[in-house]
């Protein structure tokens, strides 16, 4: 009887955290316009992993730029633009332009392959490691 206790609560849990997860990601397709998964291609085509942390794609193991886990929880981007959609579309695209002094190169991502990547890090769970 415990056993199936314990199995109720785990498949209760479980469940819980899919709708979470779920939720999430309606939210970063609607607000970004993207799709998460080409996002995440859109992401190692363009090897952003070479810089950064990403949660969900195995060889984005860098060590330059900040960890992407968890993006979507943060205040603000690259330490100064309000986290929203449009901010982080733009600084995906033109980072240099929002911010002369970054280290982050200009990688000539179009339109659509940010809106993909930007809904690919906001469907990722805030506090992701």
């Amino acid at each position: 009887m415990l056993g199936l206790s314990v199995l109720a609560a785990a498949t209760a849990i479980g469940t819980v955290l899919w709708q979470h997860q779920e939720r999430q990601r309606s939210f970063a397709t609607e607000e970004t316009g993207g799709n998460p998964e080409a996002g995440h291609a859109a992401l190692i085509r363009f090897g952003c992993g070479g810089c950064h942390r990403i949660s969900g794609v195995a060889a984005a193991r860098g060590r330059v730029g900040p960890s992407l886990a968890g993006l979507s929880g943060r205040t603000y981007l690259a330490g100064r633009l309000p986290n929203e959609p449009a901010q982080l579309i733009r600084w995906i695209r033109e980072p240099r332009a929002v911010d002369p002094q970054t280290a982050m190169p200009d990688l000539g991502v179009e339109e659509r392959d940010a809106r993909d990547m930007a809904a690919y890090l906001y469907s990722l769970k805030p506090t992701s490691q």
